[in-house]
């Protein structure tokens, strides 16, 4: 057994590449020496700025011999296919062997593939992983043509076993392997040879550089929290920007630096989403004053000043961005002081889709049926129709234009300038949210009814040009616009009827893409977008344990469109269903399904009333009759008040009689009074069940 080092030392990786890029090296590497016939116990794979390593232990010394026979053609075959069949098998005529077949002699090969040492595979896997890398971005420099995400410098391949370490012998366009390699850019530029992994990252760290980009990151997380906690802040968690900034140094030195006072008014979402997107600074926040009021710059280098010039430089052009994001809240306010018209004249020449017509289009079309959802979602109609209108303004702000991330927040920050109530601001931040599935769901009502409104028109607009998502192709995140508005609905409560909000939807797009469009039209679009909702909801709910063939037992019941309905007949329906009492009850109202459904088809007729009890032939006949007839209005009473888990109750309470019926009674038989009798009461039991849920689309 030996251990495998390599590093691939380059220019900078960009840091959004680097996670990508370690498992692209350890699956090509070692996919391609198991594919060669070798083994290994485990791999470990690193980054940095300037390097890639995988480390490989227990790796075989040699591939094994391996022999393979391959069937051939017959003997008296003609000459054009035997010489097929040798070019194929890299044999000549007199090493085939020819066997008895079933159909006459047939030619056979015996290939022998010698084992080979790890050396020579590695080698060749190493190669073929560097020249066909899936770098998403890469160049060539120089007159090779090797491609890489930036210039390769070199290649460290060594394996060492128990005799020593051993340079794998491999040259790349003029690249030719070694033991050595190059610790930190500035502070330790000098080559260095090594003779391991463990001697590697040892030396490494010598040479200030820290290999494992998780320890880099519990680096800066550390060190910057507490150079918050000496000057009484707290840093604000931005992990996005942790494994970032990892990316970006080999050697992390966090310094901490205080905004300037002139900037402090800004808001606090500015300056974060400056200092992170142009500086890559973390936000450090006073938990008195809630203000940001300082940063955590990370350096890649120590310095003798301990990084007060680079400090110094830093917050130079921090203070030239401030100053751009200070001179565009300005001029934002103003605007947002007077009313905020030029904004929206100026979203009228914004396209939202060439076929939905522009923002301003949308904007009037959202305010309309915000107005109409805000009733039912407990909203001010007035608000909710004001704050769809403002909602998008600030798309035509400096700082959005510059912030798109800022999309909403800073809308919230305008209205309230405007002079407009804070649920109508609110609403503006809100109307986006929920953006995905950990995402918090507004549960102010104008928010809701806004945020409802903005993802309905995107579905049905789409809807109604026949732009639906297809595979796993949604260039329009309808997907994540279905998924918002059915946790909405649910974390909010509402109860609507989406069938209702898909006809208004739907009316205002066709009126305007296909004037003339009759109910047909609408009821397509109504049923498609419906059915897509339900898949969606199966997806959702999946992961809260609620399974798929639950849902469509429920679906077809009244009201289904109404999701809060729908999801706590499913839960009721699920929580039975999980005990043993709920999975016998299945199975008895399965089976009644199942032969009354047998017998009607047999003899034509649907046995659907009549049943009574005059006709019972037995103790569990009538013990059946009198459970239903307790049954049936409790359920039938609990299901209109919506009380699902009574009802359930109620029917579970059925699952004694119907086993002991089917225990003793037999349905088929030759009195045809007493069979017919039989099959009535089956179908009381069938009816029973449907007035909770189709239980014949429930598995097992």
């Amino acid at each position: 057994m030996a251990d495998l080092l390599i590093e691939l030392f380059s220019e900078e990786i960009p840091a959004r590449m680097q996670a990508r890029a370690r498992e692209d090296l350890k699956k090509l590497v070692t996919d391609g020496l198991v594919e060669a016939g070798l083994t290994y116990r485990s791999a470990g794979v690193f980054s940095t700025p300037r390097r890639l390593t995988l480390a490989i232990e227990g790796l075989s010394a040699h591939s094994p011999t391996t022999r393979e026979e391959r069937k051939g053609p017959r003997t008296d075959a003609p000459e054009a296919a035997l010489e097929g069949f040798l070019r194929s098998t890299g044999l000549t005529r007199d090493q085939l062997e020819a066997r008895d077949d079933k159909k006459g002699q047939v030619w056979f090969a015996t290939i022998t593939r010698p084992g080979r040492p790890a050396a020579d595979i590695v080698a060749e896997v190493l190669e073929a992983a560097i020249r066909n890398f899936p770098w998403p971005k890469s160049m060539r420099w120089g007159a090779g043509n090797l491609r890489w995400v930036r210039p390769l410098h070199s290649i460290l391949c060594l394996l060492t076993d128990e005799s020593g370490a051993s340079v794998v012998p491999l040259e790349i366009e003029g690249i030719r392997a070694s033991n050595t390699t190059r610790g930190h850019r500035f502070m330790a530029p000098e080559e260095f040879t090594v003779s391991g992994f463990d001697d590697y990252a040892a030396k490494l760290r010598r040479a200030r550089v820290m290999l494992d980009s998780a320890e880099r990151e519990a680096a800066i997380r550390q060190e910057a929290a507490n150079l918050a906690f000496a000057r009484g802040w707290e840093i604000v968690p931005d992990e996005g920007l942790l494994t970032e900034v990892a990316g970006l140094v080999e050697w992390p030195v966090p310094l901490m630096g205080a905004i300037e006072d002139r900037f402090l008014s800004l808001p606090p979402e500015v300056l974060q989403t400056s200092m992170k997107e142009h500086q890559k600074f973390f936000s450090a926040r006073n938990p008195k004053s809630g203000r940001i009021e300082g940063f955590v710059t990370v350096a890649n280098i120590e310095t003798s000043d301990q990084g007060e010039t680079i400090l110094k430089g830093n917050q130079r052009v921090l203070a030239a961005r401030l100053s751009d994001a200070a001179f565009f809240w300005e001029n934002d306010l103003r605007e947002a002081r007077s009313g905020m018209t030029d904004w929206a004249e100026g979203l009228k020449a914004v396209t939202f889709q060439s076929r939905l017509g522009s923002q301003a289009d949308r904007i009037t079309r959202i305010a309309a049926l915000a107005r109409q959802i805000a009733p039912l979602v407990g909203a001010d109609a007035d608000q909710a129709e004001q704050a769809a209108r403002v909602a998008k303004l600030d798309l035509r702000s400096a700082m959005v234009g510059e912030f798109p991330e800022l999309q909403g927040i800073m809308g919230r920050y305008y209205a309230l300038e405007a002079g407009l109530p804070a649920a109508v601001a609110d609403a503006a931040r809100d109307h986006y949210s929920p953006l995905g599935p950990s995402d918090a769901v507004p549960s102010a009502p104008v928010s809701v009814a806004v945020a409802l409104a903005d993802k309905l028109d995107t579905l049905t607009g789409f809807w109604a040009i026949d732009e639906k998502p297809t595979g796993s192709k949604d260039p329009f995140a309808l997907r994540r616009a279905a998924l918002g508005v059915i946790r909405l609905v649910l974390v909010n409560g509402a109860r609507l009827g989406l069938s209702e909000l898909f006809r208004l939807f739907g009316e205002a797009h066709l009126a305007a893409l296909k004037p003339g469009q009759g109910d047909q039209q609408i009821a397509t679009l109504q049923n498609d977008l419906l059915a897509f909702f339900y898949d969606r909801l199966k997806v959702h709910l999946r992961d809260q344990g609620i399974r798929h063939d639950i849902i469509d037992a429920v679906l077809n019941m009244p009201g289904s469109d109404d999701l809060v309905l729908l999801v706590n007949r499913a839960t009721a329906l699920n929580d039975v269903l999980r005990t043993n009492d709920g999975t016998n009850l299945l199975q008895g109202l399965k089976r009644a399904g199942n032969i009354l459904a047998q017998a009607e088809d047999k003899d034509g007729v649907e046995y659907s009333f009549g049943a009574d009890p005059k006709f019972a032939e037995t103790d569990e006949e009538r013990a059946l009759f009198a459970a239903l007839d307790q049954a049936e209005p409790a359920i039938r009473n609990a299901v209109t008040g919506e009380d699902f888990p009574a009802a359930m109750q109620a029917i579970a309470a059925l699952r004694a009689p119907i086993d002991a019926f089917f225990e003793a009674v037999q349905i088929n038989t030759d009195n045809q009074i007493v069979r017919r009798n039989r099959l009535n009461l089956l179908s009381r039991i069938r009816e029973a069940g449907r007035l909770i849920a189709d239980f014949g689309r429930i598995e097992g």
